[in-house]
């Protein structure tokens, strides 16, 4: 597995590699936002460590970037912990949230969590490729939705959201089912961050994102798939 650490504060990302190299990662570094995301151009990783606040370019900016062209998991690192701040991050396309000071074994548990989700996520059925309903078709091996024919690329988190909802139609699961089944762990925090996910996937597959057809409210309980998906080989 590879990884990607962007900070600018070179002593922490020596301390980051070293961490994770001892962990069998193999890491590289960079140390502002614009070079951050040269480096995703050019080479491929499996997860990207992205502080916050950096020169250049800031952690914000430069994962927007990274969102128009890859759907890599990315884990922001900052010192802000207004919780206005956490759900603008994950607005920006990141799919984790870690508040410095952190502690090292917190970060190697949500990289582990983040990774085997995307790893097992991306690995293709062999018994069908494809689940459809109405003009949505969810391809279970390049990890995108089609709908009316045009792909349109999601992030991690938005494409484990998808399918989790669309393989268990009309199954209602609450924003703490869904923190725990999506990003693999209990959150001790604000499950606004489920609401953001839920927003961007109907902004990006409803036709009119305030009358949902597809992604269904269950007022006071959470969120739900409306529609039987039927398999595709």
């Amino acid at each position: 597995m590879k990884i990607l650490v962007v900070d600018d504060e070179k002593l922490l990302v020596k301390g980051l590699k070293f961490n994770l190299e001892n962990e069998g990662y193999e890491v590289q570094v960079a140390y502002d936002g614009a070079a951050a995301v040269e480096l995703v151009r050019r080479e491929d990783f499996d997860l990207i460590l992205l502080d916050w606040m950096m020169p250049v370019m800031s952690g914000s900016e430069a994962c927007m970037k990274i969102r128009e062209f890859s759907d890599v998991p990315v884990i922001m690192l900052t010192a802000r912990s207004e919780d206005a701040d956490k759900l603008m991050g994950f607005a920006c396309g990141a799919d984790d949230y870690i508040t410095k000071p952190y502690n090292i074994l917190e970060v190697k548990a949500r990289i582990r969590a983040l990774l085997r989700r995307s790893t097992a996520a991306a690995r293709p059925e062999k018994s069908r490729s494809l689940l459809t309903v109405g003009d949505l078709a969810l391809d279970t091996e390049q990890r995108v939705v089609i709908r009316d024919g045009v792909t349109i690329d999601l992030t991690a988190k938005e494409y484990d959201l998808i399918e989790l909802l669309m393989k268990n139609p009309r199954r209602v699961y609450s924003r703490e089912n869904l923190m725990n089944l999506v990003w693999g762990y209990a959150y001790a925090g604000d499950y606004r961050t489920v609401d953001v996910h839920i927003r961007r996937l109907r902004e990006k597959l409803e036709k009119t994102p305030a009358e949902p057809e597809y992604i269904m409210t269950k007022w006071g309980v959470g969120y739900y798939f409306k529609g039987e998906s039927q398999p595709t080989i």
